[in-house]
């Protein structure tokens, strides 16, 4: 059977070639958590997809990663085909780094797992480098190749990638997206972040909590940012009883202390950031630069071993951190982490909240289809996926997954509710987690 494939690529390519200062804005406004996440195909850049083994091979473990990689359970058989698309490497980022974390992740599932119905995993993968053709790209290829389902971590074009595979019938997971078309899929679409709660519920309780009054946002200046704050973010604050304003500053700006000087005058209540870290920077050294003393909150994107060279311990002591994932702090899912990643990797760093993202989606694909037996097609995941029940999110010690529709029913690919929160200690480091919001996802 031929699945249907998106036309008029070239075309694309050339006009998305031209608009490549708006494209790295919004690739560096995605890379935050809960809101716009951050195709020459193949993983080696040659223009074509990379079909992957099995994953790398197993290194010797030592007794402790061999308590938390579990007993084994081989996979066998005829592999099962998984697409796996990221940014990889291009202009505005560096996310090569996924396609190492899920080829670990797949080596701990056929070695301890038993795969998917009892037959080894093998990842068909594809960069998108941060560009919608090249997504769309990827995103054919998929269906091409006949991948049983695809998986993707982080990508400031998830929604190009999407299109075709969805038109396909293929079951697509993200690791976290806010693309539009996605999350209101309740077909074949799944998502393992809350796609609102910490952008407008966690800041409505925490402004709450402070008796703040008002909510003020200070985000990277990109077009669906503000569409988004705008239309979406600023109502739901105001139907709280919150007053809302929208700072927006072009990314790159260094020093923010002119766009910032106005908070030395009227109370900006609850302050959030919204950016990479380098963005976060400047904005954390501008607040300090106009006296102000309030509360901030930050996704944890903003908050790298460079935010905490450049910005005083002082300034970072007390920020309240939202995070899709534990990164940073010892706990179950980092050491199990640690162990795939010491036993099947190499060259990862387990402080990026990348590495827990797309460990997470590749888990989570499995963990959905556990029991699932016979042909192992598109429908057939699909099916097992929303039928699953209630399960422990792995990788995100404290959260749970349901892809049933429920989780955040406006947005029904959602498979989430809640996120975790820590605060900073005096080093910028994050101190133990808190699942908030996490409530049952109704049958």
């Amino acid at each position: 059977m031929r699945y249907p494939v998106t036309p008029g690529l070239r075309s694309r390519r050339r006009r998305t070639a031209a608009r490549s200062p708006r494209r790295s804005l919004a690739a560096v406004a995605a890379l935050s958590a809960g809101l716009l996440v951050v195709a020459a195909c193949g993983s080696s850049g040659s223009g074509s997809a990379g079909v992957g083994s099995a994953g790398g091979a197993a290194t010797t473990s030592t007794s402790g990663d061999a308590a938390e990689l579990g007993p084994a359970d081989q996979a066998k058989g005829a592999p099962v085909r998984i697409g796996m698309v990221s940014d990889g490497k291009g202009p505005v980022s560096d996310l090569a780094y996924e396609s190492r974390v899920a080829d670990a992740a797949v080596s701990w599932l056929n070695a301890h797992r038993g795969g998917i119905a009892g037959r080894p995993i093998r990842l068909v993968t594809c960069e998108a480098l941060a560009d919608p053709a090249k997504g769309t790209d990827c995103g054919n290829r998929m269906v091409e190749e006949k991948v049983a389902a695809v998986i993707v971590g982080s990508s400031s074009v998830g929604e190009s990638i999407w299109q075709p595979v969805h038109a396909a019938k293929i079951p697509v997971m993200f690791g976290n997206t806010s693309a539009p078309g996605p999350l209101a899929d309740r077909d074949t679409t799944f998502a393992l972040t809350d796609p609102t709660y910490a952008s407008i519920n966690l800041p409505i309780e925490q402004a709450r909590q402070k008796g703040l009054k008002k909510i003020t946002t200070v985000a990277i200046d990109v077009p669906t940012v503000t569409a988004y704050f705008t239309s979406a973010v600023g109502p739901a604050y105001h139907r709280a009883g919150l007053d809302f304003d929208l700072v927006s500053i072009p990314a790159g700006t260094a020093d923010m202390t002119p766009q910032l000087q106005k908070f030395t005058k009227s109370d900006p209540g609850l302050v959030t950031l919204l950016g990479s870290d380098s963005f976060c920077i400047s904005a954390l050294n501008g607040l300090k630069a106009v006296g102000f003393t309030g509360t901030v909150t930050a996704s944890i994107v903003c908050i790298t071993d460079s935010t905490r060279k450049a910005v005083p311990g002082s300034t970072l002591r007390g920020l309240a951190v939202s995070a899709p994932s534990p990164v940073g702090t010892d706990n179950p899912s980092s050491r199990l982490i640690r162990a795939v990643v010491d036993t099947y990797g190499h060259d990862i760093d387990l402080n990026r909240s990348g590495t827990f993202t797309m460990f997470i989606t590749v888990a989570a694909l499995q963990a959905a289809t556990e029991g699932l037996t016979g042909d192992v097609t598109p429908a057939a995941i699909t099916a097992a996926i929303k039928a699953m029940p209630a399960k422990d999110l792995p990788g995100a010690s404290g959260l749970k997954f349901r892809c049933n529709g429920k989780a955040v029913p406006s947005q029904p690919a959602a498979c989430v509710r809640g996120t975790l929160v820590t605060v900073l200690d005096g080093k910028g480091q994050p101190t133990p987690y808190k699942a908030v919001g996490v409530t049952p996802i109704e049958s």
